[in-house]
C-alpha cells in the first residue's frame, strides 16, 4: 500500500476515535439538568460578559484589560454554598467559565498574566469550583472560549467574533495559545466530564478527547439551542442552555427573571424532548448568587425534590406531550411520567385525565410522585387514594393532590403521574396504522 495512502486511513482512523464515546453520551444523557455559571471580572459592571470589548475604544479596552483585574476580590465567594444548592435542586453536573471571550483566566495558569491570581483575591476560583461540586456528587464540567479578546489584543488583531481572523483554525498562535490553556485544565484539575467550547472548535474538541478520552463536548461537537427549545425533539443527545432573566452574566439593574414555575416548564419540555437542560446563573461580583436566582433555585428544589426520578435518567414517550400534560419515560424500563402542567391543581381536589398514548397493563399502579395516596391532612375521613381503568378510549385517571408542599395549601407547579408498566397507546397504534 502507499505510504500517502497508509496515512490517509491513519487520518480517517483516528478521527473516527476522536469523538465522544457513546457509553458516555448515555450517561450523560441520564443526567439531564445541569448548572452552568457564568462569571468573570467585568461582573463588577453588570454588563454582558466580555462582548463590550467588541466595537470598543481604545481606552475602553484599556481600562478593561488594566483596571478591572484591581478591583475583582469577590470576598463572599463560598463554592461549597452554591454547591450544596446545587444538589439540593437536582443538578447533576456543573459547568463553570474557566475562560470567556474576554480571555480573563478564572484559574491559575501560565499562559497569561491576565488571570485571578493576579488580581486581589489571589485564589483559583475553578479549582475551588470543581472540588465543591465534586465534594456533593456532581459531575464537574467547564466552558471554555477558543475566542480570546486579550490574546487578538496582544497580538496587533482587532477584537472581533465569527471571522477568518480570529479563527483558531486559521490563527495558528492562538490554535496553539488554546491547545496550551486547555493541557492546563485537562491535566491539572484532575478528570472533567463535560466542556463546553464556546466557539470554533476544530482541533480543540480533539484535544480534549485526547487528553481525556471520556470528556464529553457538548457546544463544538453536538446541538446545544441557546435561549430555546427546538420545536420538535432532535436526534440523539444535545443540551439546551438557558438564562433565569435576559442576560448569561450577573445584570443587577433592567432585569426580568422568568418565574420558578417557567423555568420548571422548561425542563420538563427540554427532557420530554430528550434533551438536556443547563441551566445559568450569574453571581455577583463579590461571590453571593443574586437573591432573584437563589429564589428559583430553591422553588426548582423543592420541586426536584418531589419529582426528580421523573427527570433524571429517562428518555422521551412515543409522544412528547398530549395538550397541557407532558412524558418521560424511565430510561430501559416501562414506566411512564405523566407531568400535569395545566391549570393549578388545588390541594385536596380530585382530577380526572385520559391519556391516549399511555396504555395500562394487568401489572400497572398510577400514583402521584411525592405522596402516600393514603391520607389527607386534617380529614381523616377522605382517602386520596389514586384510580385507573383501561378502555378502548384510553387510560382514565382519578387522583387527588394530596401533599401539602406551601403553608397556603397553593401549589402552582406541576404535578406528575407516576404510571408503571406501561404500554403505548391508541396514539401509538393509529401512528402504526397510518405508516403503512
Amino acid at each position: 500500500m502507499q505510504p500517502l495512502r497508509v496515512l490517509i486511513l491513519l487520518a480517517a482512523a483516528l478521527a473516527a476515535q476522536a469523538q465522544n464515546r457513546p457509553e458516555r453520551l448515555e450517561w450523560f444523557r441520564d443526567l439531564g439538568f445541569g448548572l452552568f455559571i457564568h462569571w468573570s471580572l467585568d461582573s463588577q459592571l453588570g454588563s454582558v460578559i466580555s462582548h463590550s470589548l467588541v466595537g470598543a475604544d481604545a481606552d475602553y479596552v484599556r481600562r478593561f484589560f488594566v483596571d478591572l483585574p484591581r478591583t475583582f476580590h469577590p470576598r463572599k465567594f463560598y463554592p461549597r454554598d452554591w454547591a450544596v444548592l446545587a444538589r439540593l435542586a437536582g443538578f447533576r453536573y456543573v459547568v463553570f467559565t474557566a475562560k470567556h471571550h474576554s480571555g480573563f483566566c478564572m484559574y491559575a495558569t501560565a499562559t497569561t498574566p491576565f488571570n485571578i491570581m493576579e488580581t486581589p483575591f489571589r485564589r483559583d476560583i475553578t479549582a475551588e469550583v470543581l472540588a465543591a461540586f465534586r465534594e456533593q456528587g456532581i459531575a464537574p464540567g467547564l466552558y471554555f472560549s477558543p475566542d480570546d479578546f486579550w490574546f487578538l489584543h496582544q497580538n496587533g488583531r482587532r477584537i472581533e467574533r465569527d471571522t477568518d481572523a480570529v479563527n483558531p483554525a486559521k490563527f495558528p498562535a492562538l490554535l496553539d495559545y488554546d491547545k496550551r490553556q486547555l493541557g492546563e485544565l485537562l491535566t491539572r484539575y484532575g478528570p472533567i466530564d463535560v466542556i463546553f467550547l464556546d466557539g470554533p472548535a476544530e482541533g480543540l474538541r480533539e484535544e480534549c478527547w485526547r487528553l481525556q478520552p471520556e470528556i464529553v463536548v457538548t457546544r463544538g461537537a453536538m446541538e446545544t439551542p441557546e435561549q430555546f427549545i427546538p420545536g420538535e425533539p432532535v436526534e440523539g443527545p444535545w443540551e439546551a442552555c438557558m438564562t433565569m432573566g435576559t442576560q448569561w452574566q450577573y445584570k443587577p439593574t433592567n432585569e426580568s427573571y422568568k418565574s420558578g414555575t417557567e423555568l420548571i416548564g422548561i425542563l420538563i419540555e427540554t427532557r420530554a424532548k430528550g434533551g438536556n437542560l443547563l441551566l445559568n446563573v450569574g453571581p455577583k461580583p463579590d461571590g453571593e448568587l443574586p437573591i432573584e436566582q437563589e429564589e428559583r433555585l430553591r422553588e426548582i428544589a423543592l420541586w426536584m425534590f418531589v419529582n426528580s426520578e421523573a427527570i433524571h435518567a429517562v428518555r422521551p414517550w412515543i409522544t412528547t406531550n398530549e395538550g397541557t400534560i407532558w412524558f418521560t419515560r424511565k430510561r430501559n424500563e416501562n414506566t411512564v411520567y405523566a407531568f400535569v402542567t395545566g391549570p393549578r391543581w388545588n390541594f385536596g381536589a380530585w382530577r380526572e385525565f385520559t391519556l391516549r398514548s399511555v396504555r395500562a397493563t394487568e401489572r400497572t399502579r398510577v400514583s402521584i410522585l411525592g405522596q402516600s395516596d393514603e391520607v389527607l391532612e386534617y380529614k381523616p375521613d377522605v382517602i386520596p387514594r389514586t384510580t385507573w381503568r383501561q378502555d378502548a378510549e384510553g387510560l382514565h385517571i382519578r387522583a387527588m393532590r394530596a401533599q401539602r408542599l406551601y403553608n397556603d395549601r397553593t401549589w402552582p407547579n406541576p404535578v406528575v403521574l407516576k404510571i408503571t408498566h406501561a404500554e403505548p397507546g391508541e396514539i401509538a397504534r393509529r401512528a402504526r396504522e397510518g405508516g403503512k
